[in-house]
Formats: C-alpha cells, sequence, structure tokens
C-alpha cells in the first residue's frame, strides 16, 4: 500500500550540514519529520535525507556512531536522497579513501566546481520534476562534486547547459550535486516524497 505524505515520516541525517533547512521544507509540505544521529531514530522512517556538508566529516561520525551498517540496511529497503555531500557520502565510487556509504553505482568527482568562493546559481532544465522544463530549477552549487560516469541502472536526471551530469536516480535513491534545500523551489522534496510513495506500491 503506498504511503502518503501525510502518513509519512522522513529522516534527516542530523550529523553535520545543511540538515535544518531539508528538515523545514518538508514540514512546510506538510510531512513529519525525523532528526536521525542514532540507528534508532531510523526506526519507523519511510525515506532519509543525507544533506550538504562535508562529506569526510559525515562518513567518520557516522562511523563514531555506529550508523554505516543501519544506513545501508535501511537504504537496501527504503528511499534514500543525498544532496551534495550525501551524493559523494551514497557513491560507490570518487576517488579518494573515505568513510562511504557506497551504495549508489556511480563515480563522483568532490569539489568539482572550485572552493565556497566560487559557489554559482545556475537553472536547470530537469524533466522529472512539475514544469521541469518550462519552469527551470534554481540550482546551488556551494563546493559541489559532480557526477563521472553512472553506471547499471543509474540515470542521469539532470545536467548542465555544457552537459555536466548533476543529478541522478537508480531506483529508489536520489542524489543532487546542489543544494535545494537553500532555495525556496520544493519541487524536488516533492520529488523524493513521490519516490517514497511510490516505493510503497
Amino acid at each position: 500500500m503506498a504511503v502518503t505524505w501525510e502518513t509519512m515520516k522522513i529522516g534527516v541525517l542530523a550529523l553535520q550540514g545543511a540538515f535544518i533547512e531539508h528538515s523545514e521544507i518538508l514540514r512546510r509540505l506538510g510531512v513529519e519529520t525525523v532528526e536521525v544521529r542514532l540507528p534508532a531514530d531510523l526506526d519507523g522512517l519511510d525515506g532519509l535525507i543525507i544533506p550538504g556538508g562535508e562529506s569526510t566529516t559525515i562518513g567518520k561520525l557516522a562511523e563514531i556512531y555506529d550508523l554505516m551498517d543501519p544506513l545501508r540496511d535501511f537504504a537496501a529497503a527504503k528511499p534514500v536522497w543525498g544532496t551534495c555531500a550525501g551524493m559523494i557520502f551514497m557513491a560507490k565510487e570518487i576517488g579518494v579513501d573515505q568513510p562511504l556509504l557506497g551504495v549508489m553505482d556511480i563515480a563522483v568527482e568532490r569539489n568539482a566546481f572550485g572552493r565556497q568562493v566560487d559557489s554559482f546559481e545556475t537553472p536547470l532544465e530537469v524533466a522529472v520534476l512539475n514544469n521541469g522544463t518550462v519552469r527551470p530549477f534554481p540550482a546551488i552549487f556551494i563546493r559541489a562534486p559532480r557526477l563521472l560516469a553512472v553506471k547499471g541502472q543509474a540515470e542521469v536526471i539532470a545536467r548542465m547547459e555544457d552537459g555536466t551530469a548533476v543529478a541522478a536516480r537508480e531506483g529508489h535513491w536520489l542524489v543532487t550535486a546542489f543544494h535545494p534545500e537553500l532555495t525556496n523551489d520544493d519541487r524536488f522534496h516533492q520529488y523524493f516524497l513521490n519516490v517514497v510513495s511510490n516505493s510503497g506500491l
């Protein structure tokens, strides 16, 4: 049976990074939200968002709090969305050695667009979003990664004008190189909630 927005419960990994902003958007959409810091916090969740921040720090804290295996078990069964550092954390390949969840069949380059001072916003046409080709999504990039390769069942769902891949989906997993939680546009959050709803069918 499908889970509706009114009945679903979404976790936001709250070890480090922009977790508060994700929680605020979810609450505005009428969704119950839980900040996840310990394995027990995953109980009863229908989906999980891994926010932007420092991917190395998120990985190390996940190990300290014994979250790695519980997170992998959760991701095997439930939808997970990683934004920016969350995308790095979810990837199987990033070219450097650091703690990773490593569930999604993608290769990612860290800090592909430069340092914090090189942050920028650009409109993206994203066909999977509501009116995504008519009303571009205002994507904010902050020390952002990029997708070098998608493999297996993974597919690119958003590219920049120069063809750089910046968002992908693999089954019930979603990653974005940018920060939808820092905009006033909640369409990516709506898209993820629909992934969660449909995963229960």
